[in-house]
């Protein structure tokens, strides 16, 4: 097995088999490209300086963007550069200034956000919460079984993890008639997202084998959303300020070649989605994430469940000629397997608030000002060995008035 020389905490996630790029700053400093090993980040801008990358330009940057766009050869190229630095102790001498520890530094975003578009992509997530909304009807509606069902939400808000969330004000039904105030009915939703690198030409689809050419890595995302107000509001055209108020995604970007060993085959999909859809190599991912609220977990949700896979969603996104842009993200939806352990937003998790979550610090039907969520994963690597995304948390704050 692959070893480092840098210290590597056991268990860690960051060891040598995941390289997840971030954006990163020290007191002082402008932001700058780095990769996390173990507890500490290595500064991708000062070896590029110091002559051991090769291009700084990509890397001195302060977003992803630049290095992101470069494209597949470019990825494959550094990483293959930085794995030999950090496993040739040959290069210690050189490599180790530019180490730098976790707790000294700030994550920021990871890239500038182009577009984001959220999709629908499990069943149990659809299918719970269809009896939830609409209990007197098909809980899946006629098309989800034939085409991954996506929202496009706003670029712009977006948040790193850490960013607190101020409680959305909109408008919510009452018997009385529709009334306007801080949402009643504040959730989150554990997904995992992955962001395009290389751009595509308008009017041209890109088909599911294009996947690995354009997608630079995934990211964790909570997708906050206030149930009540998106109650109200989304039929006919579906989510708007009951999601667009925040989208929280984590500082670490774990890219597609850590995951290789992670790969699984999607659950059987019947009907046999069209030609178009249809993908030739598994790309289901064996994920674990946990979602923990104030300091206890309160679900586990496996993303190897999920119905539709990330490259049937890319080709679904631009099958109608719609281009990419680098730092495009697009995120699973919901991840919730079929047990309530394993449900991954409280509407599910409570059944709508009649079935409140019993924790120690008092019942949950939705979040309430102060809850602290936070959403990890993890991945199996080569040999066993985890692949970690890191988290992605957020507290909430009162509304402002």
């Amino acid at each position: 097995m692959m070893e480092t020389w840098v210290d590597v905490p056991e268990g860690s996630g960051f060891g040598i088999q995941n390289l997840p790029y971030g954006v990163f700053s020290r007191r002082g400093e402008p932001p700058r490209v780095g990769v996390a090993i173990g507890d500490q980040v290595l500064d991708l801008a000062g070896l590029a300086a110091a002559g051991l990358l090769a291009d700084r330009r990509w890397f001195a940057a302060e977003t992803l963007n630049v290095f992101m766009s470069a494209g597949r050869p470019a990825w494959e190229a550094t990483r293959d550069r930085l794995t030999a630095l950090l496993t040739d102790s040959e290069h210690r001498d050189r490599v180790e200034p530019h180490l730098v520890p976790l707790s000294e530094v700030k994550l920021h975003l990871p890239f500038e956000v182009a577009d984001y578009v959220d999709f629908y992509s499990s069943r149990d997530h659809a299918t719970n919460v269809g009896r939830i909304f609409r209990p007197d009807a098909a809980a899946l509606p006629p098309n989800w079984l034939h085409l991954p069902i996506g929202y496009h939400g706003r670029s712009g808000t977006v948040v790193p993890s850490g960013t607190p969330i101020v409680r959305p004000r909109g408008q919510r039904r009452t018997e009385d008639g529709p009334v306007f105030g801080p949402s009643l009915k504040l959730d989150i939703e554990a997904e995992v997202g992955f962001v395009v690198g290389v751009p595509s030409e308008l009017g041209r689809p890109v088909p599911t084998t294009g996947f690995r050419d354009h997608v630079f890595g995934f990211v964790l995302v909570n997708d906050w959303s206030a149930r009540d107000i998106q109650a109200w509001e989304y039929q006919p055209l579906g989510p708007f300020l009951g999601k667009s108020f925040a989208t929280s995604i984590s500082p670490w970007v774990v890219p597609l070649a850590a995951l290789e060993s992670a790969r699984t085959a999607p659950p059987a999909q019947d009907p046999q989605p069209l030609p178009y859809l249809r993908c030739d190599e598994p790309w289901g991912l064996d994920l674990t994430l946990e979602v923990e609220l104030n300091g206890h977990v309160v679900s586990r949700p496996p993303f190897a469940t999920m119905y539709w896979t990330a490259p049937q969603q890319l080709a679904h996104a631009t099958v109608n000629g719609a281009a990419l842009r680098t730092g495009d993200l697009m995120a699973s939806g919901t991840v919730s397997g079929p047990e309530r352990g394993q449900r991954g937003c409280l509407i599910e998790l409570t059944w709508d608030g009649r079935e409140p979550l019993e924790l120690p610090n008092g019942r949950r039907a939705y979040l309430e000002d102060g809850d602290t969520v936070r959403i990890r994963a993890t991945a199996s690597g080569p040999g066993g060995v985890p692949i970690g995304f890191g988290e992605v948390a957020g507290a909430v704050l009162p509304a402002l008035h």
